[in-house]
């Protein structure tokens, strides 16, 4: 029932045309959006320079209709082209010499691993077990000697018949001869002697063993060196590539910056281009809603009007006639009453 009153007196009331009003309005607004956001759109600009060119593919997306960004790229100078080239083609003989020096250092660590192990062999006695390994060794050498003296010494006192002589020489000791008391104190002074060699060759065995673990670390670092630097040529060549691909880079990276300088500019030019299409569209609606309210205004004078001069109910159901005849004569687009 609504919607058929709606329909008579929508073409009367120009309630219609405030209807498409509104849709064209919403539909400005919506389009207005579109285009806002088509202006304020990354747009990165191809460049070309001496080093290169670069490339910016720009698509519209079905759902929105907003454009982006779908691929980039860029191209190197021909000169640039053909050095990297280059550098590429020597990677494989480069990589293969550092792997040829890196095996010419692989002896070092056998022989650091050997130097290590005599280290610990000699770090595992102590500077005073090897001090008395010393003192005990010097001994045994020379026992022969010390056992040829004491029998010269023996040999001479028999033959000067002193053999059984013994007197007190104020050592505390024993009476003895003076030749062996002579013999005796020369040993006790040799013994001291080895005593302080002894404690001076522990020392040093443990400086030595020491020495070896340094000496061995050496080797590994020169190796580890040797090997870090058996690279190095080909690490100058990947710098050198590296160098000329960002110089190939330099018209990209320019025309993403020429994108990025223009945003702010878009961004403002979209609000104003948006705030003009909304208030137009805001104004179109407002400007139908007061031609409907003048029409309502005239419509409601015409049937007082009518209702006025009919006398009873007959000027009523002539205008409701004269209504419903307008109505099925009314076009779509029809906005207020016709006369």
């Amino acid at each position: 029932m609504g919607s058929i009153v709606s329909g008579i007196l929508d073409p009367f009331t120009g309630a219609s045309g405030v209807r498409r009003a509104g849709e064209q309005a919403a539909e400005q607004q919506r389009q207005a959006g579109i285009n806002a956001a088509n202006i304020s759109a990354f747009r990165p600009v191809g460049m070309t320079s001496r080093f290169g060119t670069s490339q910016f593919t720009r698509e519209i997306d079905p759902k929105t209709g907003v454009p982006y960004i779908s691929g980039a790229g860029y191209t190197a100078a021909p000169e640039l082209s053909a050095l990297q080239d280059q550098l590429f083609g020597r990677f494989g003989s480069t990589l293969a010499q550092a792997e040829q020096m890196q095996g010419q250092y692989a002896p070092l660590t056998g022989a650091s691993e050997r130097l290590f192990n005599l280290g610990q062999q000699y770090l595992a006695t102590s500077p005073e077990q090897a001090a008395q390994d010393y003192v005990t060794s010097q001994q045994a050498l020379l026992a022969p000697s010390r056992q040829a003296q004491l029998s010269n010494v023996r040999g001479g006192l028999f033959a000067r018949g002193r053999g059984g002589l013994g007197v007190q020489t104020g050592t505390g000791g024993a009476p003895t001869s003076p030749e062996l008391q002579a013999y005796y104190n020369a040993l006790g002074q040799q013994d001291l002697q080895l005593a302080a060699q002894g404690q001076q060759a522990g020392q040093q065995r443990a400086q030595f063993g020491a020495g070896l673990f340094g000496t061995g670390a050496g080797l590994l670092g020169t190796q580890v060196q040797g090997q870090a630097g058996a690279y190095s040529p080909l690490l100058a060549q990947l710098g050198l590539s590296g160098q000329v691909e960002q110089m190939s880079q330099m018209p990209y990276q320019m025309g993403l910056a020429l994108g990025t300088a223009q945003m702010p500019g878009q961004q403002t030019g979209s609000q104003q281009y948006y705030g003009g299409q909304a208030a137009g569209a805001q104004t179109q609606l407002s400007s139908n809603m007061m031609a409907q309210q003048m029409n309502n205004q005239f419509l409601s004078s015409l049937i007082q009007a009518a209702a006025g001069s009919g006398g009873g109910g007959g000027g009523g159901a002539g205008l409701g006639n004269w209504m419903m005849r307008q109505s099925n004569q009314a076009s779509p687009d029809f906005v207020g009453p016709r006369y």
